[in-house]
């Protein structure tokens, strides 16, 4: 039987880390949300491992390469290094089961509302799924932290009037709030 040692904090990068743009794969293009780099190192304080899982169907759309995603990927994560709010990994799929070209045209059970990625990283930091948290802007990010079983989901959602957390169900919430995703990590992981 397996013991679980980690809980992470998952995020969807377009839409949570930065602004979507649809497809950003341009430096220049890359619009960091506000408060991100304090809920990470807020995160970091409660020991949650920091996870990005990201559907990249623009790689297989054939609209940006794997190359370039790597260079914005790496850049993105040195800015988090800089802010002192490191992120411990992050999984993407280039696949899509309709538009992907070639090779990349494939229902892929890592694409996002699948649960391939964070079954990953699972495996590889030995993660308590149940007592782990996701916050993600789309509906394939809930229903993939739903397929995976994931204790406790956020709707970030920057239409919704509120700014502060109002649960949906018991493991969904909604907000359009970074900071107070912020004060809730804190509340439910401070020791």
């Amino acid at each position: 039987m397996n013991t679980f040692t980690s809980n992470a904090l998952f995020l969807d990068r377009d839409g949570v880390i930065n602004k979507d743009k649809n497809y950003v794969y341009k430096i220049d293009d890359f619009e960091f949300n506000k408060e991100i780099f304090g809920l990470v190192r807020n995160a970091r304080k409660c020991n949650l491992k920091i996870i990005v899982i990201t559907n990249q169907s623009g790689i297989g759309r054939g609209l940006y390469s794997i190359e370039e995603f790597k260079k914005i990927n790496s850049w993105m994560l040195g800015i988090f290094e800089r802010e002192n709010a490191n992120i411990d990994k992050v999984f993407y799929c280039p696949n899509h089961p309709t538009e992907g070209k070639g090779e990349y045209m494939k229902d892929d059970f890592d694409r996002k509302p699948n649960p391939g990625m964070i079954f990953k990283a699972q495996k590889e930091f030995n993660l308590c799924l149940k007592n782990s948290l996701m916050i993600g802007d789309r509906e394939t990010d809930i229903q993939a932290a739903r397929n995976a079983d994931i204790g406790q989901i956020i709707h970030y959602n920057r239409s919704h009037k509120n700014i502060n957390i109002k649960a949906l169900s018991d493991d969904l919430l909604i907000t359009n709030d970074l900071k107070s995703i912020s004060a809730f990590i804190t509340r439910k992981y401070k020791n």
